[in-house]
């Protein structure tokens, strides 16, 4: 799970830059509100990668993925974006538990064969 969690999360990192240079042509909000959020979002993206497998470290992904949805207020592409990976949020936490208990029964399977032999 991790893996597939903390790839998805890399590339919310890059996304939230992207945006970042985007909501900076908003006459409305300053360069430095911007860089100041944007930086915030996107160190919180990366060191949740090592959170992931934590207590707590999914839940925070999923208010991470209400934040990115959020921020479409600002950049409106950031709506869809922000619904594109909170389903990649989803499949990421969804299929790497799959696989996480798929290399358990392999691991505990062969385990069982060598002590067998």
């Amino acid at each position: 799970m991790r893996t597939l969690c903390a790839s998805t999360l890399i590339g919310e990192f890059f996304v939230v830059g992207f945006a970042g240079l985007v909501a900076m042509k908003d006459p409305g909000l300053s360069t430095s509100t911007v860089w100041t959020v944007s930086g915030i979002v996107m160190v919180l993206s990366v060191l949740l990668c090592g959170m992931i497998t934590r207590p707590g470290g999914v839940q925070l992904g999923w208010a991470l993925q209400i934040v990115l949805i959020a921020s479409g207020f600002f950049v409106t592409s950031m709506f869809f974006l922000g619904a594109i990976f909170a389903a990649l949020w989803w499949a990421s936490v969804h299929y790497g538990r799959k696989i996480d208990e798929a290399k358990a029964r392999f691991a505990a399977q062969a385990e069982a064969e060598g002590h067998a032999a």
